[in-house]
């Protein structure tokens, strides 16, 4: 396997100005080199809930995109913390812990990370007070 597409994103806490224009490049990449209008459905929703994530929770971070030979696309979410106090909560849908400004956004209903789940061929996420990653897998024939 060799990665045939690389492309790392950066992504600003509190930046609701620009929410989803990660998810949109992302898919707008993902589009011109063919992959499947389904399959880029379901990485336009986990890379849109997982950037929006990064923007109400955490203090910014990168998402990195690479799509190998074999036809296989990661997507890993990277940031500085504060992490994940309760991951089983978090994983609880409609459990939320965003801020007034972020519901008040129409963010925050507490289903992000279950959506993430549903639509990844594999999730796989750590986190610590210094930091979370997510890592995410999703196949496709290039």
């Amino acid at each position: 396997m060799s990665v045939i597409l690389h492309k790392v994103y950066v992504v600003e806490r509190d930046d609701y100005a620009n929410a989803g224009m990660v998810s949109g490049s992302v898919k707008q990449t993902l589009a011109q080199i063919g992959i499947d209008p389904k399959i880029l459905r379901n990485i336009a929703v986990a890379c849109y809930e997982a950037e929006i994530n990064m923007i109400i929770h955490a203090y910014g971070g990168a998402v990195s995109l690479d799509v190998s030979d074999d036809g296989i696309i990661h997507l890993v979410f990277k940031d500085p913390g504060p992490g994940i106090p309760d991951l089983e909560k978090a994983m609880t849908p409609g459990w939320s812990t965003a801020s007034e400004k972020a519901r008040a956004m129409g963010f925050g209903a507490g289903m992000g990370l279950v959506n993430i789940k549903r639509v990844s061929d594999t999730f796989d996420i750590k986190t610590s007070p210094s930091g979370t990653t997510l890592t995410l897998t999703f196949k496709a024939s290039i």
